[in-house]
C-alpha cells in the first residue's frame, strides 16, 4: 500500500488519468450519496451524457459493483467484500474490533477506531452499545482530522511540519460553530493532547456529541490510529468526561498495544 505524505504530489496531479475510470468513480460517488438513481438523474448529477452513464452502469453491474432495482441503480455488495478485505489489512484490526465491543458495552456509548489516510481520519471500526447513539461516524466515513477527537489524537503524534502540511492542503473547515478553525489554536490543543495523552471533542464534528480519544501506537513506535468513545453531551460531562472515560480508554489502548507488541 502506497504511503501518502502530506505536502507531496497528490496522485491525481502526477499526470494524465484514465477518463473511463474517472467517469465510473463519478457515478459510484453519486450513487453513494443517494438511495438510488435512474440514468437521467445520474446524468444530471454527474454532468455526463445518458449514453455514457448507461455504458458505465452496465460495466459496473457486470462486476457486481452496481445493482438495479426497478428503474433505479444502487451500489452492490461487492463493495462490502472489498471494504472488509481492506480493513483486515490494518495491523491489529481483529484485536481492536474485540476491544471496541467490550468498551462500548462497558461505557454504554459508541466506540470507534480511526486511522489516518491521505490526511483524513477514516473510521475503521465502530461498535454501538444498546443505549449508545448513532452518529455520522459510520465505518468508512472520512473526516477532516481537526474535527474529531480521534483525528486530533493522531495528529498529536505527528511532527508540526506534517500537521502544517495537512492544514495547508485541506484547510480547517468547520463542521459546527465549535470546530477549531485557527491554526495557532489547533497547535495549542495538540500540545495539550501530547501532555495529557488524550484528546477531546466537544460538539466539533456533530452538535450534541462529545468524544474522548487516545492514540494507539504500533510495535514499531508509529501511530496506528486512535480509539475513541463518543456520546451525547448530557452523558459525557463532568468527572465522567474528564477522568473516568479517559482513564478507561487509556487502559484499553494499553492492553491493545501490549497484545500487538507480543503477538
Amino acid at each position: 500500500m502506497e504511503e501518502w505524505k502530506p505536502g507531496g504530489t497528490s496522485p491525481e496531479s502526477r499526470g494524465s488519468t484514465i477518463q473511463s475510470i474517472d467517469t465510473s468513480f463519478a457515478i459510484v460517488t453519486a450513487l453513494r450519496e443517494s438511495d438510488g438513481m435512474g440514468v437521467t438523474e445520474l446524468a444530471e448529477k454527474t454532468g455526463l451524457s445518458k449514453s455514457s452513464v448507461h455504458k458505465h452502469l452496465r460495466s459496473l453491474m457486470k462486476h457486481g459493483c452496481v445493482v438495479k432495482e426497478n428503474e433505479e441503480y444502487q451500489l452492490g455488495l461487492r463493495y462490502l467484500d472489498l471494504g472488509a478485505h481492506v480493513r483486515e489489512q490494518y495491523s491489529g484490526s481483529t484485536e481492536i474490533k474485540h476491544k471496541l465491543r467490550d468498551l462500548a458495552a462497558e461505557t454504554g456509548e459508541s466506540a470507534q477506531f480511526a486511522v489516518e489516510e491521505r490526511g483524513h481520519a477514516v473510521v475503521l471500526h465502530r461498535e454501538v452499545s444498546h443505549g449508545g447513539v448513532y452518529s455520522r461516524g459510520r465505518e468508512g466515513r472520512h473526516f477532516h482530522m481537526h474535527q474529531t477527537a480521534a483525528g486530533k489524537a493522531i495528529l498529536s503524534r505527528y511532527s508540526d511540519q506534517w500537521v502544517r502540511e495537512i492544514v495547508d492542503r485541506y484547510g480547517l473547515p468547520a463542521a459546527t460553530p465549535q470546530t477549531i478553525n485557527d491554526e495557532a489554536a489547533l497547535f495549542d490543543e495538540l500540545a495539550d493532547i501530547r501532555d495529557r495523552g488524550v484528546a477531546f471533542n466537544s460538539e466539533e464534528s456533530t452538535e450534541g456529541l462529545r468524544s474522548v480519544a487516545v492514540p494507539v501506537t504500533g510495535p514499531d513506535g508509529g501511530v496506528l490510529g486512535a480509539l475513541a468513545v463518543a456520546g451525547p453531551t448530557h452523558r459525557l460531562t463532568g468527572e465522567r468526561l474528564e477522568r473516568e472515560l479517559p482513564d478507561l480508554v487509556r487502559s484499553v489502548v494499553n492492553e491493545v498495544e501490549l497484545n500487538l507488541a507480543h503477538s
